[in-house]
């Protein structure tokens, strides 16, 4: 009997970074897990500001076949609104087993740091530290406010992951997307996946 799909949740918010949002839920999606997607404001905002009309939320699918390839339909995805608190995604009980805010910005950092639950992206991300599940955290700014540092400290001693959107060069990107897949594939390594965006690194 085939096992179930992992079910995970990816968040969008409004820090630079559209590709790396839509390279992991594209990965995701190729590797056949269920997910539940929510876009803060800025987040959809963002999205058609880095990538162009074509990245409107309701036309996500025919997004990421066209960049990606029919692959993304292993997979499957809900969009849930940003401000509907009566989500699943807001309930402890709901077996959404890990959650990836990718980009995170740094308002999204502090409402998570400091538990304020204002949205259902913040709710979500809270209830994964409260079930000590997998919370990934991908902040891209720089350079950083102390704030902002605290925050992550914060999250971090909270249970969260760090993982900021820096990618390495040893795999010697030469596109952008290189770029986006290796950011996409540390986020995968970090939610328990193997991956195969990049290649690891072998050493001398």
């Amino acid at each position: 009997m085939p096992e179930p799909a992992r079910r995970l949740a990816v968040a969008v918010t409004g820090a630079s970074g559209a590709i790396y949002a839509v390279r992991t839920i594209a990965a995701l999606l190729e590797i056949g897990c269920d997910l539940e997607v929510v876009f803060s404001d800025y987040g959809r905002r963002l999205m058609l500001d880095e990538l162009g009309p074509a990245a409107k939320v309701d036309r996500l699918t025919d997004l990421l076949v066209e960049r990606y390839g029919d692959g993304v339909r292993r997979g499957s995805f809900v969009v849930h609104s940003n401000r509907d608190l009566g989500a699943t995604l807001a309930s402890g009980s709901h077996r959404c087993e890990a959650m990836v805010v990718v980009p995170c910005s740094m308002k999204t950092l502090a409402g998570v740091a400091h538990g304020l639950s204002r949205n259902l992206v913040e709710r979500a991300a809270d209830v994964m530290l409260k079930e000590r599940r997998t919370l990934v955290l991908v902040p891209r700014e720089t350079p950083m406010s102390l704030p902002a540092l605290r925050n992550l400290v914060a999250s971090a001693e909270a249970g969260a992951i760090i993982l900021p959107a820096m990618p390495a060069f040893y795999q010697k990107p030469e596109t952008i997307d290189d770029l986006a897949a290796f950011v996409a594939g540390k986020i995968l390594n970090a939610l328990g996946f193997e991956q195969q965006l990049f290649p690891a690194w072998k050493g001398e």
